[in-house]
């Protein structure tokens, strides 16, 4: 259920690309955004730092495409979280005493210390390259196709492709890293 909430703006900004164009369908993410980030505030859930890096990106260069009608700004959007997603994850690699994702997962399961810089790094590095990817995507692929049916293959791209390489990714890496977890006890 907590993917689905996630997935919420997204999930919002495919059906209403699909029914009307990308400025319409930009709006309605900003929209779901603040709704998502709305509900955990007045429902006094955790908001995540996900959360707050997605709802600054889609308000800043959402609003960008809708002020001023080109859609190069939500597209930029995905690279732009996940830079930031990349940065926090290779500065947690060589600052501090846990890295960000021992932050986000330590509470459930136990690893070893190096096993923990080995998930960090290659989330880092992952996220590092989707960016790379969405920029792909969103300007060089298709170039000679329509702008719309191009668009229309970013949009689909970031919707399914981006899930499907990031649930790839991560099965890959608990492969990787299975035979060295311990769940938590919970008390």
């Amino acid at each position: 259920m907590k993917l689905l909430f996630d997935l919420f703006p997204l999930l919002v900004f495919f059906t209403v690309f699909k029914l009307f164009d990308i400025y319409v369908a930009t709006g309605a993410a900003i929209v779901a955004s603040l709704i998502q980030v709305s509900w955990l505030k007045f429902a006094r859930h955790k908001i995540e730092t996900m959360h707050w890096i997605t709802l600054g990106a889609i308000v800043v260069l959402g609003g960008a495409t809708i002020l001023l009608k080109d859609d190069a700004f939500i597209r930029w959007k995905p690279t732009v979280v996940y830079w930031c997603f990349a940065a926090v994850l290779f500065a947690t690699q060589f600052l501090g005493r846990k890295t960000a994702i021992e932050y986000v997962m330590g509470n459930q399961i136990e690893l070893p210390a190096d096993k923990w810089r080995f998930m960090n790094l290659s989330f880092a590095v992952f996220t590092l390259a989707m960016g790379f990817l969405n920029l792909y995507v969103a300007f060089y692929y298709g170039t000679d196709l329509d702008p719309d049916v191009q668009r229309e293959h970013w949009v689909n791209f970031k919707v399914f492709g981006t899930l499907i390489l990031t649930f790839i990714f991560i099965f890959l890496l608990m492969l990787f890293v299975s035979k060295d977890i311990k769940a938590k006890e919970t008390q």
